[in-house]
């Protein structure tokens, strides 16, 4: 989350709102009252109101989302990312108790999803379907045999049977011995990307 997020009061006007997101390359601003969230608005809502006359002389709180959805600085950020999925929003203001302490985007999850997956860092991924007898312990220790340091792993399922074990290894790791090695105790090694 991004800690002390840029606020507007309830009282300010539409064009106060429309110049803060532009100066700061923002879409989304709690409205607060002291420390209190007491609503929400984004670029989206704004756009209703953009015609010059009538942005002037509207107060952000004619205009704000009310009682928006909100997230426990002590959730985590799998159920930051559900809640602006499944509501399709683009941001989630962050409260501990009652009081604003940050703002969550989809960026920002976009963004802690690839640092998990060690995107951003020099790597190989390679792709394996572990033995039939095998599974994903089997498969991070003949990786470590081969002296490769792991970066990430994730699992898809595409059958009850097939499992994609995808590993994201760091770049100064040999390749070839690590897929003789896992071709070797019966795993099927699918892709290898560099």
């Amino acid at each position: 989350m991004k800690k002390e997020p840029v606020t507007i009061d309830r009282s300010a006007l539409l064009q106060e709102a429309l110049a803060l997101m532009e100066e700061r390359s923002i879409r989304h601003l709690p409205v607060v009252e002291g420390d209190q969230l007491v609503g929400f608005i984004t670029q989206n809502d704004l756009r209703q109101f953009f015609f010059p006359s009538a942005i002037e002389d509207i107060r952000v709180h004619q205009a704000m989302v009310l009682n928006p959805l909100t997230v426990n600085v002590n959730a985590s950020i799998e159920h930051a990312a559900k809640l602006i999925h499944d509501f399709k929003i683009g941001g989630l203001p962050v409260l501990d108790r009652k009081k604003l302490v940050g703002i969550i985007t989809a960026s920002d999850i976009l963004y802690a999803f690839i640092e998990v997956m060690g995107l951003l860092k020099s790597s190989v991924r390679i792709d394996v379907i572990a033995a039939p007898d095998g599974d994903v312990e089997d498969l991070v220790r003949i990786v470590r045999q081969q002296g490769c340091e792991i970066i990430s792993v994730a699992t898809e399922s595409h059958s009850s049977r097939k499992k994609v074990h995808y590993f994201r290894l760091a770049s100064s790791c040999e390749i070839e011995p690590v897929v003789a090695a896992l071709e070797k105790a019966g795993h099927k090694v699918v892709s290898v990307m560099e």
